[in-house]
């Protein structure tokens, strides 16, 4: 199973995918879709490249099921309303493509990475470089977004268990179509 976590932000959004082997997760690739070259009133336009990037990564590198962080309120409501939007436009995406679609706290991505929700950024980074055993610090949004990935190799797999044993299953995928090109930076290890 590949998996592809998505840490969404309007002018930075995370991606990350791993390989999971069994009980091994294997990283393949991480790196950021950046809206930061269009003017900020420019909504349609930054959504666009969000919606483009995220369908470029599926393309690339063909993950089986994605995994996104669930947004809460900010102080600031106008920010969450577009941040909100922002996630919007990667989940649809997402769903274009016909993927599954989990979805996670920052919380809950925290607690199942480091063991503590409260950990901050630095040790998310740490944590996500230990278990994947990369040579260096992923950057934040990358960690994030593969701590996501993380939290859903080993959710996902209770989840299924739990599935089965209720009889419960089926997965519902919504036929679309459509690529567009966008730039994003690649982190790739190799």
């Amino acid at each position: 199973m590949r998996i592809l976590g998505i840490d969404p932000g309007l002018r930075t959004t995370g991606f990350g995918l791993v390989d999971v082997v069994g009980a091994d997760l294997h990283y393949v690739a991480s790196g950021v879709i950046s809206t930061q070259h269009l003017d900020t009133r420019a909504l349609p336009e930054r959504l666009k490249v969000l919606f483009d990037g995220i369908g470029e990564v599926v393309q690339r590198y063909q993950p089986t099921c994605a995994s996104v962080e669930i947004v809460f309120v900010n102080v600031n409501p106008q920010s969450t309303l577009l941040l909100g939007q922002a996630r919007g436009a990667l989940i649809t995406a997402l769903v274009n493509a016909n993927l599954a679609v989990a979805e996670y706290t920052a919380l809950q991505m925290k607690q199942a990475v480091v063991g503590y929700g409260r950990a901050d950024k630095v040790q998310i980074q740490s944590m996500v470089q230990r278990l994947l055993a990369l040579p260096g610090l992923p950057g934040p949004d990358a960690a994030d977004a593969l701590g996501l990935a993380i939290t859903h190799a080993h959710a996902g797999k209770a989840m299924a268990r739990m599935a089965l044993a209720d009889g419960i299953g089926g997965t519902t995928n919504v036929k679309g179509g459509g690529k567009g090109k966008s730039t994003y930076k690649d982190g790739r290890r190799g």
